[in-house]
C-alpha cells in the first residue's frame, strides 16, 4: 500500500510531478541502501521504536542532534577556529571560522548554512563539515548561527544568512579572505536559504563562485513524490516531517510560501544565478525537490554538477565516520569548489553507489560491526568533551594502547566495505 503524502508544510496544496528534463538520474532509488547506511539505518530505526523524535522537547531534540553531529562525524584538526560576532539584522550574530593552515596570500572562502528543518542545528553540527572542507578545498570556511524557528519567523534565517555574506564581501580581506572567490552552501533548511541568497544575491551583483545545494528544501508548498516513495524508515520519516510541521508553523504566519525567498524553485528566472552543486540521496523524502531544482537550474543555462546518492538518506553528509558516502561527498565538493575558486565548473550528473556484487553475509555483519564501532567510539568522545574537554584529552591519551592494538581489526573490517562506484551518465561518455 502506497504511503500518503505528507506535505512538507502546513501550507501544502497540490503534488508536484516528478522531476524531470536532462541529466536526472538514471538510477534515483536502488533496491536498498547502501551498506554502511543500511547499518546506520538499523541503530536509528531501533532508537525510534523506543523514543519517537516527536516525544522530546525541542530543546532536547536540539541538544540529540548536536550530539549526534559531534559523535558521528569526523572533527579533523584544521590550522585554527574562531568565533566572531557581527551585528545582524535583530542583534549580535554569530560566526565561526575555520582556516585550514596559515597563509600570507588571502583564501578563500566557503559560507556554510547548517540543516535541521529550520528549528535545529547550531556552530556545533557543522564542525565535520566545515573542517573537511576547509583542509580540501583549502579555503576559509564560516558557519552562520542563524535564528531559528518557533521563536522566529523563517524570514530571520533568510536575513542573518544574508547579512553574513554581506558582511564577508565588506569585511573579508581584514580576516585574509578573497572576496573576490566567495562560495555559499548549504544542506536541507540550509539548501532552501543557501538557494535563497543566492538568487538575492544575483539581484544584488554579488558575484558567487559557487552555490553548494545537498539534498535542499527547495518547495514549502507542493509535495513531491519522494515523500509518499520514502515515508519511514530513512531518517527523516512520515512522523518527523509532521513534528517539524507543527512546530514551525508558527513561523510561517503573515509569509508567503510561494514567495522564492522562501520556496526558491518558485522563481521564474534563475538566469544568472551561481552555478551549482547538487547533492540527492535516493531514499531521501525532499529528493525530488532537489532535483527539480537542479533541472531548472540547467534549463537556464547554469552549469549544473548533479552528485546522485541513489544508496543513501537525508542527513547523511553530517555522518562520515561511519558512512563512506559522506566522505566521497565531502571530498567532490570541495574538488568543486576548487575548481570554482579557480572559474572552472562541470555540467555533469555523477551517480555513486555501492557496487553491484553483494558483499555477503559476513560483508554486511562486518559492515555493521565496524559502524556500531565507530560510533560507540564517537558518542564516548562526545560525551565527554561535552563534560569537560581537558577529560577528553585524558581519555583519549590513556586509551592510546586500546586504539594501537585494535588498529589490524580495524583495517580488516574496513577491507570488506563494499566498493563504491561512480558513473557519469550526463552527458552521456561515449
Amino acid at each position: 500500500m502506497t504511503a500518503p503524502v505528507t506535505p512538507p508544510l502546513p501550507f501544502s496544496v497540490s503534488t508536484a510531478p516528478r522531476p524531470s528534463g536532462p541529466g536526472m538520474p538514471v538510477t534515483w532509488r536502488l533496491p536498498e541502501p547502501d551498506a554502511d547506511a543500511r547499518a546506520f539505518l538499523r541503530m536509528l530505526n531501533l532508537a525510534e521504536r523506543v523514543k519517537p523524535v516527536e516525544d522530546y522537547s525541542l530543546s532536547a531534540i536540539r541538544e540529540l542532534w548536536r550530539l549526534t553531529s559531534l559523535a558521528l562525524g569526523t572533527r579533523p584538526a584544521v590550522a585554527a577556529v574562531e568565533d566572531i560576532e557581527i551585528e545582524g539584522p535583530a542583534g549580535p550574530l554569530q560566526l565561526r571560522l575555520f582556516r585550514p593552515r596559515a597563509s600570507e596570500t588571502a583564501l578563500p572562502v566557503f559560507l556554510w548554512f547548517f540543516g535541521g528543518g529550520f528549528m535545529v542545528g547550531d556552530l556545533d553540527t557543522c564542525e565535520s563539515i566545515c573542517r573537511n572542507i576547509a583542509l580540501s578545498a583549502n579555503c576559509v570556511t564560516v558557519a552562520v548561527r542563524y535564528r531559528l524557528a518557533p521563536e522566529h519567523d523563517l524570514n530571520a534565517s533568510r536575513e542573518d544568512c544574508l547579512a553574513a555574506l554581506e558582511w564577508l564581501v565588506r569585511n573579508g580581506a581584514e580576516l585574509a579572505i578573497d572576496t573576490q572567490r566567495i562560495a555559499i552552501g548549504g544542506d536541507s533548511a540550509g539548501g532552501n536559504l543557501c538557494a535563497a541568497i543566492a538568487q538575492k544575491a544575483r539581484q544584488r551583483k554579488l558575484k558567487l563562485a559557487l552555490q553548494v545545494l545537498v539534498y535542499p528544501a527547495t518547495e514549502l508548498l507542493d509535495a513531491f513524490p519522494s515523500l509518499a516513495e520514502n515515508a519511514d524508515g530513512f531518517m527523516v520519516s512520515q512522523h518527523m516531517l509532521q513534528h517539524i510541521q507543527r512546530t514551525v508553523a508558527g513561523a510561517l504566519d503573515q509569509l508567503d510560501p510561494t514567495s522564492p525567498w522562501l520556496s526558491p524553485r518558485r522563481q521564474t528566472n534563475l538566469k544568472g544565478v551561481a552555478p551549482a552543486v547538487v547533492v540527492s540521496a535516493g531514499f531521501d523524502p525532499i529528493r525530488d525537490d532537489g532535483l527539480d531544482y537542479a533541472s531548472r537550474l540547467r534549463g537556464a543555462g547554469v552549469a549544473v554538477q548533479l552528485l546522485h546518492y541513489p544508496g543513501q538518506f537525508h542527513g547523511f553528509l553530517n555522518f562520515d565516520a561511519i558512512n563512506g558516502a559522506a566522505r566521497d561527498a565531502l571530498m567532490r565538493i570541495s574538488d568543486a569548489l576548487i575548481q570554482a575558486f579557480d572559474r572552472q565548473y562541470l555540467d555533469t550528473t555523477v551517480e555513486i553507489a555501492d557496487a553491484p556484487a553483494g558483499i555477503g553475509v559476513a560483508g554486511e555483519t562486518s559492515t555493521t560491526a565496524l559502524s556500531i564501532w565507530n560510533a560507540v567510539d564517537g558518542w564516548r568522545d562526545a560525551l565527554l568533551l561535552q563534560l569537560s574537554p581537558q577529560l577528553a584529552r585524558t581519555a583519549r591519551w590513556l586509551l592510546r594502547p586500546y586504539l594501537v592494538s585494535t588498529r589490524p581489526l580495524r583495517r580488516c573490517l574496513n577491507g570488506t566495505q563494499k566498493p563504491r562506484t561512480a558513473e557519469q551518465t550526463y552527458p552521456a561518455i561515449p
